[in-house]
This record gives C-alpha cells, structure tokens and sequence, in this order.
C-alpha cells in the first residue's frame, strides 16, 4: 500500500458515519463433526463454542468503529433476548444506538451459523420479515433526519437487506436531504426492494445484483470478453435510471469495477485477497471503509482500492469480522 492511502487512512480518526437498515444478530456455533448420526444421513457436531456478534447493517456499523470512525446506528429491533445480545455487543464498539427504535412484539433477525472446523454446515435464520409499523419508521427518519440537518455526519449509508425497513420513499426522502447538507450517501440495495432512488453518490451492488438490477440477463458460458460487455451494459442501464455519481460493483475474485457517471470511465480494481476462507460480511466491510475513504478526502478510486484492501483482509478470517484501520495500512 503506497504511503497516499496510508495517509487516508489516519484521517479516518473522527469522520462520522450514520448506518440505516436492517439490524441483525449473527450467531456462531462451532465445533467438531467426526461421526454420522445413526439417526439420519448428517454429521454429528460436538459443539466446542457459541459466539455472537452484529450482523446485517450492524456489522457495517461496527466496521466503521473498528476503522476508526464514528457510527451512529439507525433501525428497528425486537424487544427479545436477540435484541438486548445485539444492542450490548454494538455498545462495545462505541456505535451511538440513540438511533435504534424498539418495536414491541417484533423478533429480532438472528442468522445461526453451525460450524465444523472450518466448513459451515449449515444456517438456521430466525426472522420474521414484516414492516414496522408507520409510527415506527417515521421515528427512524425523523431521528436520523434531525442528524443530517445538525451537520453531525459525514457520510449516511442505506443498508438495504429487504427486511422490511428501508422503502424508497424513505431512502429519496433522507437523500435529498443529505445531499443539500453537503453529505455524502451510500447505497447496499438489494434487488426487487427499492425503486431507482435518483442522485446518490454512490451505489455498490455485486454483480449479479447489478445484472438484476438492471434486468441484464448473463449468458451462460461467456467469455470474459463477452462478462464485461454484459457488466457495461448493466452500469450503463444503473446509471441512467438511478443516477448515482459513482456505482461500484464487486466482482468476488476479480476484485472492483468502479463506473464514473460524468467522465463514463470504468475502472478495474484487482482483488487483494491473498487466501479466501470466507466471504461473510465482505461487502459490510467495503462500505465501511469506502464511506470513510470519501469522508476523508480520497478520490472515488482510491476509496475503492482502500475498500479492497480491506475486503482482502476479512475474507482470509473465518466467520463475520472485522479489520482495523492498523490492519489496513500494513496491508
């Protein structure tokens, strides 16, 4: 990494980023599967540990804090058992949970991931896919809202994970707002949820969300040549009905296409990853370090290569984590 991005990355120190969208809890149980149960065709684990940690648009929250910068949290949660585990975990890391509205009844989303050794064998999810009520989502944009016109923030992120929170009204509304407050905003959509919100800065779907997105149907047993004329066309549909200034695609092992809306240039990014062991999480932590890369100063590309990098890092770990801004600058 050259000493340029190191420097954005200590200017990370302090920039202030506010997450709204789906809040999870994801859960871990690990262990040792050495038998087949004579019960049925399947493993038998013996289970060493069960871990927890934020999930969904809460571990974009926590990576946030992990890189350095500070996280205002906003969404809804249950008042169960999952709920209190997720607000205690975001509390140790420093993420402002002012934000996060409580809605009686609700269950929390908890994704339970049962692993053996280092192969996941298999994920229960607990959820319950409902809308909060009118009151309650009015409450959330009405607080991030008031954040945004107190110029507190640097950067809003829509975490977009079609649970039932975020609605294209709602995202249109705090956009405009934040853009006529000079903020930057980011967009994890997640394709047949949100109508085209016009005039974001930035978008950042994986390609096959973008192909879905912009009803761009692949071949089957393209060449490469032919992908990137596929992934062009998708952008170039993405850019007229959404308008965002910068939209970044991931490309898993071939890294990052970042498209500029006034220039027209696309830009390839290689991937960093020097051994994948899991992609859980990997995108979360992209739009962490890209919303805090442009908070800092950086230019779109090389916000997009500081959010490789640190996707590099966390897909060499096991399970949902995180990377540190000191991780990131001896990359």
């Amino acid at each position: 990494m050259n000493e340029i991005l190191k420097g954005i990355i200590h200017r990370f120190a302090g920039k202030h980023v506010a997450v709204v969208g789906d809040l999870m809890l994801d859960m871990y149980v690990w262990g040792r599967a050495s038998r087949i149960s004579p019960e049925a065709p399947v493993p038998v684990l013996e289970v060493g540990k069960v871990t927890s940690c934020p999930g969904g648009a809460a571990n974009v929250m926590r990576n946030v804090a992990t890189l350095g910068g500070r996280c205002s949290a906003f969404g809804v949660i249950g008042d169960d058992e999952h709920a209190q585990i997720l607000r205690d975990e975001l509390a140790e890391y420093s993420v402002d949970t002012c934000g996060i509205v409580v809605e009686a009844g609700r269950g929390t989303t908890c994704k339970q991931r049962v692993v053996a050794g280092t192969q996941q064998l298999l994920r229960i999810d607990y959820e319950k896919i409902v809308p909060p009520t009118a009151e309650i989502l009015a409450q959330v944009e009405k607080a991030l809202g008031d954040l945004i016109v107190g110029g507190a923030v640097d950067a809003v992120i829509f975490e977009d994970y079609a649970k039932g929170l975020l609605n294209s009204a709602m995202v249109s509304r705090l956009n405009k707002l934040a853009l006529r407050n000079g903020i930057i905003t980011l967009l994890d959509p997640k394709p047949g949820n949100l109508l085209p919100v016009r005039d974001l800065c930035v978008m950042k779907p994986n390609r096959q969300e973008a192909m879905m997105l912009a009803g761009v149907i692949p071949v089957a047993g393209a060449d490469d040549a032919a992908r990137w004329k596929e992934l062009d066309r998708a952008a170039e549909t993405l850019l007229a009905d959404w308008n965002m200034k910068y939209l970044l695609i991931s490309l898993a092992a071939d890294g990052m296409a970042l498209y500029d809306r006034d220039s027209g240039r696309r830009e390839l990014i290689p991937t960093r990853a020097k051994e994948v062991f899991d992609v859980s999480g990997a995108g979360d932590t992209v739009m962490a370090a890209f919303s805090l890369a442009m908070s800092a100063g950086a230019t779109p590309k090389e916000a997009a290569e500081l959010a490789n990098f640190a996707a590099g890092i966390v897909v060499g770990k096991l399970g949902t984590v995180t990377v540190s801004a000191e991780e990131l600058a001896m990359a």
